[in-house]
């Protein structure tokens, strides 16, 4: 997909037992911050979303909800994801898979020169520029993470 639409693009592969972005950034041996996770959600108006956050990050289901014309977004459960998207928790990718989903980058993924983001398999990174990879996805881009003091609702990658 990326060849096609010409995105200049390098996979990098590691072992993985977690799935998790620490995981990948420790592995990869990469700033935890160049690690983009892609999280799936529910809204009540628009259905299933992908979001993009970077490693250190966490989502505000509030600000979501705000962005995307939803009152309410909730998390997916993770025995939902191959159903939905095509891929596996640890694996899912906000590029190609199943369904046509909205997908949202937070603005943090654009501060890094180069990020890693899943390629659809556990333990298969694509490192790319984040600016390509919100163009690929067709993404919105807007603040999507949590302020430490406005008490919003929070939600961290699948666990």
């Amino acid at each position: 997909m990326l060849e096609r639409v010409g995105v200049e693009h390098t996979l990098r592969q590691f072992r993985a037992t977690d799935f998790s972005a620490e995981e990948a950034a420790r592995a990869l041996r990469v700033p935890f911050a160049s690690i983009v996770k892609t999280i799936v959600v529910r809204g009540d108006r628009t259905g299933v979303m992908r979001v993009c956050l970077t490693g250190p990050t966490r989502l505000s289901l509030q600000k979501l909800a705000r962005v995307s014309g939803n009152k309410r977004v909730e998390l997916v459960a993770s025995e939902e994801l191959r159903r939905l998207t095509g891929y596996l928790r640890g694996g899912v990718s906000p590029l190609g898979g199943r369904g046509k989903h909205p997908v949202y980058c937070d603005a943090s993924v654009l501060g890094a020169p180069r990020v890693l983001v899943n390629a659809g398999m556990r333990g298969v990174q694509i490192e790319l520029d984040p600016k390509d990879l919100v163009r690929a996805a067709d993404a919105a881009v807007a603040d999507l993470t949590e302020d430490d003091d406005a008490g919003e609702t929070t939600a961290a990658p699948y666990r």
